[in-house]
């Protein structure tokens, strides 16, 4: 085995892979495929060679979006050569950060945000 590929369930798929376009520099790799219904069943984003997959909730299968009132039990680690920009893109397109940007070797640059459909993001920039 050599890849592990989140797969993330939205309320909306729609508006999440507007928001995931507009505030990350996502691109849609794997056009939605609509069900008969009007949900979305699957699509696939990236930024660079991060690659992710996506779907609405289907309560027949047992796929739910985050609970907001709860915490996250997965965070997505995104590598970026830009922290700074990636989190003025995200507070911009209206998420409050939950820590940083800020430096933390060894790490790097880093920060942490919640995107608007319960998602918890570590954005890191390996330092030089």
């Amino acid at each position: 085995m050599s890849e592990l590929t989140p797969y993330l369930c939205v309320s909306d798929s729609r508006a999440a892979i507007e928001w995931y376009v507009g505030a990350l520099g996502a691109e849609v790799v794997f056009e939605p495929i609509v069900m008969p219904d009007g949900r979305v069943g699957h699509v696939e984003l990236a930024v660079g060679e991060a690659r992710w997959m996506m779907s609405d909730e289907f309560d027949s299968a047992g796929v739910a979006a985050p609970d907001p009132a709860r915490g996250s039990a997965v965070s997505l680690h995104l590598t970026t050569a830009d922290v700074d920009a990636l989190c003025a893109r995200v507070v911009t397109a209206g998420v409050a950060l939950d820590r940083g940007p800020e430096d933390s070797p060894p790490a790097g640059r880093v920060a942490v945000f919640r995107d608007p459909f319960g998602h918890r993001w570590f954005v890191n920039q390996p330092l030089d």
